[in-house]
């Protein structure tokens, strides 16, 4: 079984989206899985360009995009993956620019223009998608969180199978706090990190060992 990983943060190293897929993918290898893991913001790649390349009648390939990039070796991948997870921060109220891109040259190509149920992608996989953000649990629905959660949830499953959310909330943005605007005191924000996001890095981790289980088609 291989899983291909997206991180959809500039920030790789340690910090949050980075931190909480690696422990997906521990979870996953765990479970005798072969990961792989692209950092997007380090590939040479845009949105979809509208072109309608991969819903003209008669085409050679199905399922395909038409642009040829860093991305176009990456998808190819993705036709004989077994799962797929996701890794993105919220940047004003929605994924990262370079995950935002990354979704719509990913499933565009899979959306069947005929037949909204029946997805071009050939068979059905497990998905996951992972959301970082520096906004508290209270504040979510007020800021319309959940919205887009769901409907990028929603769209993964519709092409690909099924997905799965994991979200870690009010999470650290700075390592010194007083150099930069906050909404909350340093110690709040360090107290509650040591309080949760180890748990947070569990449920990833346990999301991981999940995606290697196989496709139940009642999902």
């Amino acid at each position: 079984m291989k899983i291909l990983a997206f991180n959809g943060s500039p920030r790789t190293g340690k910090w949050n989206t980075a931190t909480m897929l690696e422990h997906a993918l521990d979870g996953a290898r765990s479970a005798g899985a072969g990961t792989e893991l692209f950092n997007l913001y380090q590939l040479d790649f845009k949105g979809c360009a509208s072109c309608f390349a991969c819903k003209r009648k008669g085409r050679k390939e199905v399922g395909v995009c038409a642009l040829r990039d860093d991305l176009q070796p990456v998808l190819e991948k993705v036709r004989s993956a077994d799962a797929l997870l996701l890794g993105t921060p919220v940047y004003y109220g929605a994924e990262s620019a370079a995950m935002r891109a990354f979704l719509e040259r990913l499933q565009f190509p899979y959306l069947n223009y005929e037949d909204y149920s029946n997805p071009h992608f050939p068979r059905k996989i497990r998905t996951g998608l992972i959301y970082t953000m520096n906004i508290p649990d209270e504040r979510l629905e007020s800021m319309g969180y959940p919205a887009l959660f769901e409907r990028a949830r929603f769209n993964l499953a519709r092409h690909f199978g099924s997905c799965e959310l994991v979200l870690a909330k009010n999470t650290t943005q700075y390592t010194d706090y007083a150099k930069y605007e906050s909404y909350a005191p340093a110690e709040e924000k360090a107290r509650y990190r040591e309080e949760h996001f180890g748990q947070d890095c569990g449920r990833a981790r346990e999301l991981g060992v999940r995606l290697t289980e196989p496709f139940q088609e009642q999902e």
